[in-house]
């Protein structure tokens, strides 16, 4: 299979060297604005003949367009959310696969049917999370009769030891998109009603609380996004639940920090004129922060994610957990974030290249993703999952 990787940055990176290993990705054209960047991490990396560098500029359909029409067979979308529409009409409407791994647009929903049409599976939402979490949560509904409770955790964090600044946090993902992901409605699901949470809401105290995991201790959980929409793909019916809903975790401090910053009305989405220039307060916040939250070359992230589902299965209740936990790579350099993400997105197009992902249109991790493959897929590449499950 010929592989287009679209977006070669940190996540970009363990795709391109995952696909690089792969012995039926025949090639792979990784593109990037920044050719020079792209081609010295290719040289440093020896990756050989089958990849080959491009420049992109992604606000140039055309440009997109003359990449696609390359004789791909998958491309893979991880360039910045403003392009995901475009890149993916541009696929279906050269008969390309498509895999990106961020949440679902209105404008991918709309592509469904021509999807179909071409014969083109549409793979959003492979990546972390939502990626991961997905493939797991659907196996874990399918294990009941009856559902009661669906909660899903998920968390990029410094490992306990790198956790040394005031926030207990550094960054293995774009900060801006952080911050804008601190300033986003959620719904979740208590007894039975679904719960809209404002952006301004989502680290108040009623809408936050703690999980305790074995090897790290106590985290914080604050809602992640809407849940419901993820809950109908399922099947369930919310009104069955005493809860459900998205969390993501930090280490205990980190929402009250953020919690006095939203108050204060730094992560506003208006603009601020400051001696007659606008200033977007993210993108300030995001530029004065981060350099301070920068990983040492000897300091490891975390990523985590947690699923439990509770319910009844053969007239008993039970508990099951899915958890994985993993540790950034200091040999190589990859972060936790990049190879669960990365993996998960190269994972998924090796897939769909190879038929084991067969059907066309719109797909949802959750429904449409082969389990067991997926999960030995991850665990040749050292990513390991624990199941737990206990009476309810």
């Amino acid at each position: 299979m010929r592989v287009l990787l679209l977006g070669v940055g940190m996540q970009g990176k363990l795709a391109l060297h995952d696909l690089a290993r792969c012995d039926e990705v025949a090639e792979v054209v990784a593109a990037d604005r920044d050719l020079a960047a792209l081609r010295a991490f290719v040289s440093d990396m020896a990756y050989g003949d089958r990849i080959r560098c491009e420049a992109v500029d992604a606000s140039d359909r055309a440009a997109v367009e003359r990449l696609v029409a390359r004789g791909v067979d998958v491309v893979i979308d991880l360039l910045p959310t403003a392009f995901i529409d475009t890149v993916a009409a541009v696929a279906v409407a050269q008969d390309v696969h498509y895999v990106n791994t961020f949440f679902v647009t209105p404008g991918l929903r709309a592509l469904d049917r021509d999807a179909r049409e071409h014969s083109v599976a549409l793979l959003p939402e492979f990546g972390l999370d939502p990626g991961i979490d997905l493939v797991l949560l659907g196996e874990a509904v399918r294990r009941f009769d009856t559902v009661d409770e669906v909660m899903s955790y998920g968390a990029g964090i410094p490992a306990p030891e790198a956790a040394d600044n005031p926030i207990k946090y550094k960054i293995s993902w774009t900060f801006e998109g952080v911050l804008r992901g601190y300033r986003r409605a959620a719904r979740v699901v208590r007894d039975g009603a679904v719960v809209r949470i404002p952006e301004t809401d989502i680290f108040a105290s009623e809408h936050t609380h703690d999980v305790d995991i074995e090897e790290l201790g106590r985290l914080e959980a604050y809602p992640n996004e809407d849940f419901v929409q993820c809950l109908e793909t399922l099947g369930i019916d919310v009104a069955s639940l005493r809860r459900a809903g998205r969390y993501s975790l930090r280490w205990p401090g980190h929402l009250a920090f953020w919690k006095t910053v939203a108050d204060l009305h730094l992560l506003d989405d208006e603009p601020l004129m400051v001696d007659g220039q606008t200033i977007d307060r993210k993108r300030y916040l995001a530029s004065v922060l981060e350099p301070h939250l920068r990983y040492g070359p000897d300091e490891q992230d975390l990523a985590i994610l947690r699923i439990e589902v509770a319910g009844r299965r053969a007239g008993k209740g039970e508990r099951v957990v899915y958890q994985v936990i993993d540790r950034g790579d200091l040999a190589t350099g990859f972060t936790a974030m990049s190879r669960l993400v990365g993996y998960t997105a190269s994972i998924g197009a090796q897939m769909i290249g190879a038929g084991e992902i067969s059907r066309c249109g719109l797909l949802s991790p959750a429904t449409d993703v082969p389990f067991d493959r997926f999960v030995g897929a991850l665990a040749a590449r050292g990513v390991r999952l624990q199941k737990i499950v206990t009476p309810a």
